[in-house]
């Protein structure tokens, strides 16, 4: 009886352990503030040395209350990502933020965040959201969100936000648990590649003609973050 309780105990710590490692590694001091400059490679920064660091470190004037153009790509959304590149302070923090805005009928299209998942809030207009889950299920949950409303896509499924309005731009607010969430557009990435996925693989992946996979290609998949 005491080698179940003791397995049992062994199995459930190993699950902790695991969950405790499944985002961005906890911090071990105040601040770890990234060292741009350093040449070594870790994964994330290098700390700078703390008698340099700054209050600059840790601040960014994003002027994120100022709308964003929608009209430079196809989707008609902007994304404003405040990540660690942008303020090193974040290295080892496990934590980032985006302002995304959507034109009238305007779409953050489906992507996945390999590395955090996100909580995403309405601040302007309408959003229809949605995320789909893994094999074999695929099952599709979706919403549509008004000002206020608050939703979560859990790390690495693919998910989107549509602003159904063709009158009124909408605006969000998005926290994301990681300091470099990381972002794959699912269109850019399967039609985009640089160099291209054979036209003979996509067409058996996706039951088309090969000219469709060569028409998708052919296309110009804007990138919709800045």
């Amino acid at each position: 009886m005491a080698s179940s309780y003791f397995l049992l105990l062994t199995a459930v710590l190993a699950l902790v352990s695991w969950q405790a490692t499944a985002s961005d590694p906890g911090p071990l001091q105040d601040f770890c503030v990234a060292d741009n400059s350093s040449g070594v490679l870790v994964n994330g920064f290098v700390c700078k040395d703390p008698k340099d660091v700054k209050v600059e470190d840790f601040f960014l004037a994003a002027k994120l209350d100022m709308p964003r153009d929608t009209k430079t790509n196809k989707v008609e959304s902007n994304v404003t990502l405040i990540n660690v590149m942008r303020i090193p302070g974040l290295n080892t923090l496990g934590i980032s933020l985006a302002r995304i805005d959507y034109a009238p009928l305007g779409e953050n299209p489906p992507h996945t965040h390999p590395r955090a998942t996100e909580i995403l809030t309405v601040l302007e207009g309408t959003l229809y959201v949605g995320f789909v889950t893994s094999n074999p299920e695929n099952k599709f949950l979706s919403k549509e969100l008004k000002e206020g409303d608050v939703f979560v896509f859990p790390q690495g499924l693919i998910h989107f936000q549509f602003n159904p309005n063709p009158y009124k731009p909408a605006v969000a607010l998005a926290a994301l648990s990681s300091q470099n969430p990381g972002a794959i557009t699912i269109a850019n990435a399967v039609f985009g590649s640089k160099p291209m996925i054979s036209d003979d693989v996509l067409a058996k992946a996706f039951q088309v003609e090969k000219n469709t996979v060569d028409w998708l290609q052919a296309q110009f998949w804007a990138d919709n973050h800045n």
